[in-house]
């Protein structure tokens, strides 16, 4: 007698299981690896995936109580964002115009505008507020397929606003559909109050805002907390980050880190040597530290909607990462001044063309690696039995047109945790 389950797609024309590697993150010249399944079928019960296989097999062996028919379409993981910075208050809508006429980057921070100006709207803004604004940024990612993001504080760059994000980060998982996992980064930018006084911020994140993060995780946290430095010139050193992540690790916390974005300071061999779960960016990385991360396990976050907002040459060394072996992971980058972009096909279509990577490359990059760059690879980022049932139904037939097409949505449904979250 078939056993009662609480849904089966249905009438899969192409499923990409994306499928773990081993156990571990796909790499080298198993980067890709789709588990393509055609004519398929997925059955779902409290949740978790039950059954992935033919159609003819799965509809044999269970009986649902519901049936979502994908008419052929393909279907594969819910997206898995690793690099956010969701949570914020206000804009930075002029600095458009200020990098179209010449100004750079590290030129708009130095003027107060940046992070910086982020960080004065954060500051002034409640957590109602902070609530409010973010949702709608979390509904777009989820109606994209994303099923499961990262989500940093580091716009509070004081201990109370800090708190108030990670409060902010932990309400919302609760309130909306897509899980959030969160990461403190008091270590985003100097604020301007230690602008000549670097080592007394750290000394702050050091002394008194990991040790407050350490109670709040103990008291509201369960999981794993991460805790990200931007090792960057203007912003924090490799001896001032290592000092930082010393102290995280002390306090129970997973470090990862922005590197390489526009200098290479060091900070790819300072996350290896650290056992970082991530080091992102890696614009600038140099060769034999490409092949210093390809000899570890922590995994390369490429952002390529990054340098695209900022109209910059896209230099992240992805073909060479994954030749040499190296874990690569895709992300958005989500933030007010750079990237403000919650649509993880966007990032498919950039990294296919700006990086070169395949389309199933880059699809395996944004799922089931993406999914141990967050360390929830055994829950998400592929369909198989056992782990969470977050699934998005693609109006195309083929996994080649996630990263063939862009500047529209095609997530026709997101399934999270069984249950139909969006429909188009």
């Amino acid at each position: 007698m078939p056993m009662i389950v609480d849904r089966i797609v249905d009438r899969i024309g192409q499923l990409c299981v994306m499928p773990a590697h081993e156990g571990k993150p796909q790499r080298g010249e198993y980067l890709g690896d789709l588990g393509l399944i055609q004519n398929a079928a997925v059955a779902m019960l409290h949740g978790r995936i039950v059954a992935v296989g033919e159609r003819e097999a799965v509809l044999a062996a269970y009986s649902p109580n519901a049936i979502t028919d994908a008419e052929g379409r393909l279907v594969t993981p819910g997206l898995v964002d690793p690099h956010t910075h969701m949570v914020w208050a206000g804009d930075r809508a002029a600095e458009l115009e200020q990098r179209i006429n010449g100004a750079t980057y590290m030129e708009i921070n130095a003027a107060g505008g940046g992070i910086n100006r982020t960080v004065r709207e954060t500051r002034a803004a409640t957590l109602e507020s902070l609530i409010n604004q973010t949702a709608p940024r979390l509904l777009r990612a989820l109606q994209h397929g994303t099923t499961t993001l990262e989500c940093k504080t580091g716009y509070g760059l004081n201990t109370a606003t800090e708190i108030t994000l990670l409060n902010a980060i932990a309400l919302l998982d609760m309130e909306q559909r897509i899980d959030l996992v969160p990461t403190f980064m008091g270590a985003h930018d100097i604020p301007p109050e230690f602008a000549e006084d670097s080592d007394g911020y750290v000394d702050l994140i050091v002394n008194e805002m990991i040790p407050k993060v350490a109670v709040w995780k103990a008291e509201l946290y369960p999981g794993i907390l991460y805790c990200d430095v931007f090792c960057e010139q203007g912003a924090f050193s490799v001896a001032q980050t290592e000092r930082i992540f010393e102290m995280a690790r002390m306090a129970g916390m997973t470090p990862r880190l922005h590197a390489d974005e526009f200098a290479a300071l060091g900070g790819v061999p300072l996350a290896v040597a650290a056992g970082a779960r991530s080091v992102d960016h890696l614009l600038v990385t140099p060769v034999d530290q490409v092949r210093l991360l390809a000899a570890s396990e922590t995994i390369a976050t490429l952002l390529p909607a990054t340098p695209f907002g900022l109209g910059i040459t896209n230099t992240a060394p992805a073909r060479a990462l994954i030749e040499a072996g190296a874990v690569v992971a895709l992300g958005t980058d989500c933030n007010p001044g750079t990237a403000w972009c919650e649509n993880m096909q966007f990032v498919l279509a950039l990294a296919a063309r700006n990086l070169g990577m395949t389309p199933a490359q880059s699809l395996a990059a944004a799922t089931i690696n993406a999914a141990f760059a967050v360390d929830r690879g055994d829950q998400v980022g592929s369909i198989e039995v056992g782990k969470k049932a977050d699934l998005v139904l693609w109006d195309a037939e083929d996994y080649r047109f996630l990263a063939y097409r862009f500047g529209g949505n095609l997530a026709h449904t997101v399934i999270k945790d069984g249950e139909i979250a969006y429909q188009s």
